[in-house]
């Protein structure tokens, strides 16, 4: 055994023969239990950086635990490969995103299995890769043709010089974030994965899914925002809107009803067109509104613009007449495109009738009294009991609730119904990198799927983009085609599939990633499904958790797969964050240095002080810590790490410094401090080896002193199997692990027993790290005479006898100050560990001239005597 430990080829001697072995390749094996642990799959982006090394070293610890704990592990890996950031890399470098994602998967494979990680490369799944995608058309034109998807006009940000159209996100201060041109709100034709008709299922199961956090959960349930109200219908007055008809509303709060003071619709409802005619500064007002976000959350933070119309509407109960207004606050994709507006108590209608000096009429009364003045309070949202409401006076909510719809009954102007804050699913993106819409366009025979036996349609994978929409929609060679039904010339779609829609199977397909028959292979699917520990960030709580738990339900109803949910468990690993620094620039920017650059200054208690930029030694300002980013230039490249200190040091140190579901700090002096102890590991069971292994095992009676050593290293072991396999608390794991080691440190080695004993900890060590840093587990566990691989060890098995303990110290207090301790055999009687305490000589010393009124003992622990 080397005298130093050297993890590069430690590390790399581990890793080939883990893969001479096939160790992590993995098949079914009825009768054996399973574990599916799975993180959650990498974007191609380049290089692995330190979020990705927590996320997937995690997982890792997960997986090879539940291997030594005799179970059939799988562990696979994939890439999501599709998406924009390889568009935008590749018009940078004008190159094809197909050439640019296979090079960096290529590359970040390379760095995975640095880490060593216990992954089935075999089952490896790229979603750009037509073997993958087929099989999410084939699912496509089976949901089309149940009209589970369905095409309808949808309202988009389009960038009209791109000729694209853009995510929220990219919509900069009303601009496009490429060209810098005015977005504009469009009515395009896309495809929609009917998600709502799943609303209540997916609502109601989350119910079953007790391994999630709660915050996850109750995010997932704002999300989809189930809701029982009103569907409210007020009269068109025929004088100034000129037909019969009936403006439709949905709104949570009937009880409300009797203070509507007038209604807002959305730009692009028929009452805003109708407006417009004629007028063109509405007409200029209703181009602005099609100009801003569709997202909600723009909506709420914008400023609330208006504008009134000519049209009035009757309210249904009172035939009072309301004005009309066109509001931005108000979505046509949200609802009907039409709001009741109850300015008293509802805070987005409070603040638009105060800037436009709208009536306000309070109906409830609410802890902040029966009026509802500026500025806005909480408590004008209450429900209450009604005020001002005729007939409903005096009624609660339930109350008004019932007795309001029973007179929109009689009118037949309304019912209750209950409402889903969740949309369909928008999948259409007029974008090149992504996968085809499998549709034909045919004149005669209309949207017509692609044939099973036609797919897949294959994206050309050697076209550079130029960022001007998509590239498909200029290239004949790939729309010109036939229609499937009738043969006659017809287009092919040349949208593609938002990229959520192949992260949204992918843990499905890793059962049989090279199965050929359909999307998955039943029987394996229901062997492995559902996934038993799923790990990844908590930015993916909503949607792409949501798209998943959808589509693991589409396939179920497909006969695919048997359970209704697929993942058991989630793990939300925290960031990683680290130390910003940055100087101010002439125009106010910050330019911002990496940590590595920069010299820092601390004071005693260790704190930063002062920094100043290495290369011209002038100040710098300390920025605090945030997440690793490229923005913030505070990232730390996970390879120089493995290069400098070896995989299992950046493992350990990720492991050590925080509990996985809380931020990590990085910090240069933990990572030292984690391969320092690495060493020492190294070093005991180098001095242990080279002075030859025991011949035997523990024999006959222990000493009280090697009862202690073998009561640490049980100890350890119950911490450790607890820490890991239960409450994912690695952290508590590695220091129960470290405590043992200062025990054995100090052990006596020279006798038979002493060595014995020492074989037992040294062991114990390697296998209770053997998760976490597997490549020196590896070695050491083959140094100490072992011909099986660490991997195929059991974990070690705790032995209760061995934390029995003869005799126990107990703290000995005076009035609750520590004076002395006394050892006592663990059987004593609660009156022997008294008569001991009273004679202890610290006792004797703090109690003279006192009297004692009490004696406090607590078993095992400490005794306090009172005395005044």
């Amino acid at each position: 055994m080397h005298e130093q430990y050297q993890p590069r080829e430690i590390e790399a001697a581990a890793q080939s023969q883990w893969d001479a072995q096939k160790s992590f390749v993995v098949s079914e094996q009825p009768g054996k239990e399973t574990f599916y642990c799975l993180s959650m799959f990498p974007y191609p982006s380049g290089k692995l950086h330190m979020g990705h090394v927590r996320n997937y070293t995690i997982g890792d610890v997960i997986a090879r635990y539940q291997r030594m704990q005799g179970k059939n592990v799988l562990q696979p890996m994939g890439w999501d490969a599709f998406g924009m950031p390889a568009e935008n890399a590749a018009m940078k470098n004008k190159v094809a995103p197909a050439k640019w994602t296979y090079e960096n998967i290529d590359y970040m494979k390379t760095q995975l299995k640095s880490l060593g990680l216990a992954i089935d490369w075999s089952r490896e799944v790229t979603t750009c890769k037509p073997d993958y995608y087929r099989w999410e058309q084939w699912l496509f034109t089976r949901l089309f043709e149940k009209g589970v998807i369905y095409r309808k006009n949808g309202s988009v940000n389009w960038d009209p010089v791109d000729q694209t159209v853009l995510a929220n996100e990219q919509v900069i201060d009303g601009r496009g974030w490429r060209s810098g041109a005015l977005i504009e709100k469009r009515e395009i034709p896309m495809y929609y994965f009917k998600i709502t008709a799943y609303a209540d299922e997916l609502l109601t199961s989350l119910d079953e899914l007790d391994g999630w956090p709660e915050q996850v959960k109750t995010m997932q349930r704002n999300w989809i925002g189930k809701s029982r109200g009103m569907e409210v219908c007020f009269p068109y007055d025929t004088a100034s809107i000129g037909s019969s008809g009936e403006l439709k509303v949905f709104t949570t709060r009937p009880d409300t009803l009797m203070g509507a003071t007038y209604v807002a619709v959305a730009a692009e409802h028929p009452l805003a067109t109708q407006a417009a005619q004629g007028n063109p500064e509405l007409q200029a007002f209703i181009d602005e509104c099609k100009r801003g976000g569709v997202a909600e959350a723009d909506i709420a933070t914008q400023e609330k613009k208006g504008m009134p119309t000519a049209l009035l509407v009757e309210h249904p109960l009172t035939g009072e007449k309301l004005p009309v207004w066109v509001a931005n606050y108000v979505l046509m994709h949200y609802g009907d495109g039409a709001v009741m507006a109850v300015p008293a108590h509802d805070e987005r209608d409070f603040e638009f009738a105060t800037k436009y000096n709208l009536p306000i009429k309070a109906v409830v009364r609410t802890s902040a009294g029966d009026e509802t003045v500026a500025p806005w309070q909480e408590a004008y949202g209450e429900h209450g009991e009604l005020i001002n409401s005729g007939d409903f006076n005096g009624l609660d909510f339930a109350g008004a609730f019932d007795a309001i719809e029973v007179a929109l009954l009689k009118k037949n102007l309304g019912k209750s119904r209950t409402q889903f804050r969740l949309r369909d699913w928008g999948i259409s993106r007029q974008r090149y990198w992504g996968c085809p819409i499998p549709i034909v366009h045919c004149d005669a025979c209309g949207d017509v799927p692609v044939p099973e036996d036609q797919l897949p349609v294959v994206l050309p994978e050697d076209v550079v983009p130029d960022g001007a929409g998509s590239p498909l929609a200029r290239m004949p060679e790939f729309y010109e085609c036939s229609c499937p039904k009738c043969g006659a010339p017809a287009k092919r779609e040349t949208d593609t599939m938002d990229t959520f829609v192949e992260s949204s199977w992918y843990f499905a397909r890793y059962a049989s990633p090279n199965y050929t028959g359909g999307m998955v292979d039943p029987a394996a699917a229901n062997h492995w499904l559902p996934v038993d520990q799923y790990i990844g960030g908590i930015e993916h709580a909503i949607l792409h958790l949501l798209y998943a738990r959808f589509f693991h339900k589409l396939m179920r109803d497909e006969g695919l797969l048997n359970s209704n949910e697929p993942f058991k468990n989630l793990l939300t690993q925290g960031m990683v964050v680290a130390d910003t620094y940055y100087r101010t620039t002439d125009n106010g920017g910050k330019d911002w240095f990496n940590p590595a650059d920069v010299e820092i200054e601390r004071d005693g208690k260790g704190k930063v002080t002062a920094a100043k930029l290495k290369s011209d030694g002038l100040p710098v300002e300390i920025g605090g810590t945030e997440k690793m980013s490229k923005s913030k230039n505070n990232g730390v490249d996970p390879q120089a790490m493995i290069d400098q200190y070896g995989a299992d040091t950046c493992r350990l140190f990720m492991m050590f410094a925080s509990p996985p579901d809380m931020s990590l700090e990085w910090s240069d002096s933990g990572v030292e401090g984690a391969n320092r102890f690495l060493r020492r590991v190294w070093r005991l069971a180098q001095a242990h080896v080279s002075a030859g292994l025991p011949g035997a095992k523990l024999q006959g009676e222990l000493s009280d002193a090697q009862k202690e050593v073998r009561r640490a290293i049980h100890l350890a072991i119950k911490q450790a199997t607890q820490d890991i396999g239960q409450h994912h608390k690695f952290n508590t794991a590695i220091a129960a692990v470290m405590t043992l080691m200062n025990v054995l440190e100090k052990a006596p080695n020279s006798a038979d027993q002493d060595r014995a004993l020492m074989q037992e900890g040294i062991e114990t060590v390697a296998l209770l790290l053997a998760p976490i840093t597997p490549h020196i587990s590896h070695e050491l566990w083959q140094q100490l005479g072992h011909e099986g691989a660490a991997i195929d060890a059991q974990w070690p098995l705790l032995d209760e006898s061995a934390l029995v303990q003869d005799t126990l110290t107990l703290v000995i207090q005076v009035n609750g100050k520590l004076r002395g301790q006394i050892e006592m055999p663990a059987s004593a009687s609660r009156e022997e560990i008294e008569a001991q305490a009273r004679a202890n000589e610290g006792v004797l010393r703090f109690t003279e001239g006192l009297s004692i009124r009490k004696v406090i003992v607590v078993p095992g622990k400490l005794v306090n005597i009172v005395a005044n």
